[in-house]
């Protein structure tokens, strides 16, 4: 028997009944699933080959899969950029490695953010959802003492939902941790 990532099985066992239950699908196929996810880093233009290797290695570490540097095409003055000049880094997870990224992000990496409230509600118009990272410290396969520059990461989960409303209950129904809105009531005046 295959493995079967933790967070997948819960999709299948868990999710998926209750999405067909509270959306009234009529076929089980016609539920949102997540297709891929995608994570990306920019590096500086005056990064050496040190700074790349190392964000390379870390974002690798994360994953677990080698990532792939993105080039520029063409140069462009006003931002110091030079023709085939390293700016990026990006991975695109698929399978059972998505899963697992998916599950080690919600169930270990966001809640080590100080002071975490949640992450915010707002999807792309199109059932994907992406969410910004600002220190790549908050996952355990990180050891502090290797890091030498602190970066940033844009994860973007891509699902096949059609609405942002399908998206967005996939997600929380996943464990994805949306902040609460809070509605002010005001008290009534003392006389």
């Amino acid at each position: 028997m295959s493995y079967v990532p933790t967070l997948k099985k819960l999709y299948v066992e868990q999710v998926v009944p209750e999405l067909v239950k509270s959306r009234g699908y009529k076929n089980k196929h016609e539920v949102p699933k997540l297709v891929k996810i995608n994570v990306n880093s920019g590096i500086d233009a005056e990064a050496d080959k040190n700074q790349i290797a190392d964000i390379a290695r870390d974002i690798a570490a994360i994953v677990g899969q080698k990532p792939i540097l993105n080039r520029t095409k063409k140069a462009i003055a006003s931002f110091k950029l030079k023709p085939n000049q390293i700016t990026g880094c990006s991975v695109t997870l698929r399978g059972p490695a998505m899963w697992e990224f998916l599950y080690r992000l919600l169930a270990v990496a966001l809640p080590t953010i100080r002071d975490f409230r949640g992450v915010p509600t707002k999807l792309d118009g199109q059932g994907n959802y992406t969410i910004g990272v600002t220190d790549h410290a908050i996952f355990p396969e990180i050891t502090l003492e290797n890091i030498k520059k602190h970066m940033g990461l844009d994860i973007t989960i891509v699902t096949t939902a059609e609405t942002d409303d399908e998206g967005r209950e996939l997600l929380k129904l996943l464990g994805m941790p949306f902040r609460r809105t809070e509605t002010t009531t005001t008290a009534p005046k003392a006389a």
